[in-house]
């Protein structure tokens, strides 16, 4: 048995290599459009481009070298504001300033990607930094003196499965597991939570759970809970059975976990964000894959109640995807086009809107998008922060860089934006899991503020 063990193992590591050199090599598939034609409202969609083996390049993750960091856009300035993290990915701001950092990634998932392609993409995706185990804990990080790096870090809660979105109501503080959402007791200062969080409602999961990050944000007057959920598939793959309540954003009531679909169609939502002078919520979604280096691309959306956006049907609005069996041309005939593009493939995952605090008037109601990078598209895209600027609550411009040089000259991945929100001074954080740093950006006059 030992024999035919050892036999098996030199077998399977040819057998992987060839299989991985195969799928990395199958990238004669190239984005023919400049990146730009994947942004802004009306992006260009060229015909699906379906190829046997998916475009498959991966930058590899290496972590910081000493003393470097992301390159900040003009008139900005950048410094880690805490690192040794693990795995640090969304990241929420208390009231009197505390951040709480999510130590999180994937929980098991023994059906997602069954196959020689799933085995393939597992093995890929660890190879970028996503595959280390889930610390499953959330983190307090506290700055007391002001000079932009906390000096105080804590174990505030542990246990947890795959904890991802948090938001505070009055003393309750809400947290999203890959499995429900959780209520813990809060007061003004705590560094830890001891207390057993109380189940508010379940949340699609399961043996497949193919996308498992769930963010929840709070409505204005703390009545309802918004709670992203992602598809359990690329394009129901795994059958419209195992899509119950996914690709959706469910709206709870705070009072009886009573759970409505407030939205769907939406592959992959992650990012939450109250636009300042519209007050409508806007949502981050990953469109899908497999289709070509330029299609499909992410988009942020302010979401209208009820309205369908196209997942797994069409994207894009009405755009057929061809590979959905059985077709639905009346849900497609409904499907509503979002409303500004955020290129093909950059994994955008991270909304935040800026308060006017305290980076440069330019910033000032615009909306800065963590983009965790490509996987399926040559070259790549995202590995980036990018802003967006606003006009009367509507995007109005090009996106502009805010943070880059997370891939260096190589094609490595330094590091990989996630989460971002805004400290209790305005500065910008973001998490970056693979550098297993949170990045502070200020004016470039102002780091210590």
């Amino acid at each position: 048995m030992r024999g035919s063990s050892v036999m098996r193992q030199s077998l399977a590591a040819p057998l992987y290599v060839g299989v991985l050199a195969f799928s990395l090599a199958a990238c004669s598939e190239t984005a023919t459009l400049p990146d730009s034609a994947g942004f802004g409202p009306n992006p260009t969609l060229p015909p699906p481009n379906h190829t046997l083996i998916p475009t498959m390049h991966i930058a590899p993750a290496i972590g910081w070298p000493a003393n470097e960091t992301p390159v900040p856009a003009a008139g900005l300035a950048v410094k880690a504001y805490a690192s040794g993290l693990e795995h640090p990915r969304w990241l929420y701001t208390l009231p009197n300033g505390d951040v709480l950092v999510a130590e999180t990634n994937a929980p098991p998932k023994p059906e997602d990607g069954k196959g020689i392609k799933g085995w393939v993409m597992r093995r890929v995706m660890g190879h970028a930094g996503a595959g280390t185990p889930t610390a499953n804990r959330i983190s307090l990080l506290r700055d007391s003196d002001g000079d932009g790096v906390a000096e105080t870090r804590s174990i505030f809660l542990q246990g947890l499965n795959s904890p991802f979105g948090m938001v505070l109501v009055g003393h309750d503080l809400y947290v999203a597991t890959t499995d429900a959402v959780l209520r813990f007791p809060y007061k003004d200062g705590d560094l830890h939570i001891d207390q057993a969080g109380v189940k508010l409602v379940d949340l699609p999961a399961g043996p497949i759970n193919h996308h498992w990050t769930k963010n929840i944000i709070a409505d204005r007057d703390g009545m309802h809970l918004y709670v992203t959920v992602g598809s359990n598939s690329n394009v129901a793959d795994n059958g419209m059975q195992n899509e119950v309540n996914r690709a959706d954003v469910l709206e709870v009531d705070r009072a009886t976990g009573r759970t409505r679909v407030f939205a769907s169609g939406l592959r992959n939502p992650n990012g939450l964000g109250w636009q300042p002078q519209s007050g409508a919520l806007w949502v981050a979604v990953n469109e899908r894959d497999e289709i070509g280096s330029d299609l499909v691309p992410d988009y942020m959306t302010a979401l209208k109640e009820g309205a369908f956006y196209g997942w797994p049907y069409s994207y894009y609005g009405q755009h057929v995807d061809a590979r959905v069996k059985p077709q639905r041309p009346d849900l497609v005939a409904a499907a509503v086009a979002p409303d500004y593009a955020l290129g093909a493939h950059t994994a955008s995952l991270g909304l935040v809107f800026d308060d006017g605090t305290l980076l440069p008037a330019h910033y000032a109601n615009g909306v800065f998008i963590g983009q965790h990078g490509s996987w399926n598209r040559e070259p790549p895209s995202g590995y980036k922060v990018i802003f967006v600027p606003f006009v009367s609550g509507r995007p109005a411009g090009p996106p502009e860089d805010v943070l880059s040089g997370f891939l260096n000259d190589k094609g490595e991945a330094r590091g990989r934006p996630v989460g971002v929100t805004l400290d209790h001074a305005g500065a910008l954080l973001v998490a970056d899991d693979v550098g297993n740093v949170i990045w502070r950006v200020t004016p470039a006059i102002a780091q210590a503020k």
